[in-house]
């Protein structure tokens, strides 16, 4: 079977580490990314150096004109797509709820939300021999995330609906959908938020007393969408060192 994955929000983080374990592994990757071109050249660059098939193509996710193209360039560059996985996101700068402007809530769930759900949407009218997706959720969805990202918590909590939901749907094509929840991990993602040293802050209140690499979030999504997760489907997968 010629695997072919798209993952979305590819070019750093979670997304890369995801990218480089799929292309070890045999995937054909399309690393998606929105701006940062020089960052998923470098990513292709590095997958390809390594014997791997990867290639980035830039598409905003959140704009629905925008992600046929997107599966029209894997299918054409590595063929019918068969698994996705669903990476793309944002943070806003941390701030309590009765503190954000509703174009902030508004971006966050456009961003985090509608771009999941276009591409699911995309992938299962493509996906007619089966497949796997992936969604990267967040443990944020069941703390809340107070006193700093709630619109993003709640973002998070809308794709877990979404997941099981779409499960339940797709079940019977053969296509599966899960998703996977990461805590604190070390990603740049904390800057966006204004707190790049977030992680080592609260490594405190983690059991397992340290923040996680996204090469651990890779390797869930990995096995999520493998065939040794054949029977999995509406699961998820917390990663977050037992927060």
């Amino acid at each position: 079977m010629n695997k072919v994955v798209i993952v979305t929000g590819g070019s750093r983080g979670i997304g890369a580490a995801t990218s480089r374990l799929l292309a070890e592994q045999g995937y054909g990757v399309c690393v998606n990314y929105r701006s940062r071109s020089a960052e998923a050249e470098a990513l292709v660059a590095d997958i390809t150096a390594r014997g791997g098939r990867a290639f980035a193509h830039a598409a905003d996710v959140s704009q629905e004109g925008e992600v046929p193209g997107l599966f029209n360039a894997a299918e054409q560059v590595l063929g019918p797509v068969t698994h996705l996985v669903n990476n793309a996101g944002m943070l806003a700068p941390q701030a309590r709820l009765a503190e954000m402007e509703l174009a902030r809530f508004a971006r966050v769930l456009n961003v985090n939300v509608i771009g999941c759900f276009l591409c699911c949407r995309e992938a299962a009218r493509r996906m007619e021999g089966g497949g796997a997706i992936v969604n990267v959720s967040s443990v944020a969805a069941r703390t809340g995330s107070p006193n700093e990202y709630v619109d993003y918590a709640a973002a998070k909590g809308a794709i877990d609906t979404l997941t099981r939901g779409l499960s339940l749907e797709l079940a019977a094509a053969g296509i599966r959908v899960n998703g996977v929840r990461p805590g604190f991990i070390h990603t740049e993602m904390h800057a966006d938020g204004g707190e790049p040293g977030r992680v080592a802050r609260l490594s405190p209140q983690i059991p397992l007393q340290r923040g996680g690499r996204p090469e651990e979030v890779a390797a869930a999504i990995a096995w999520l969408l493998s065939d040794a997760a054949s029977y999995v489907t509406g699961s998820f997968i917390d990663i977050a060192g037992g927060r």
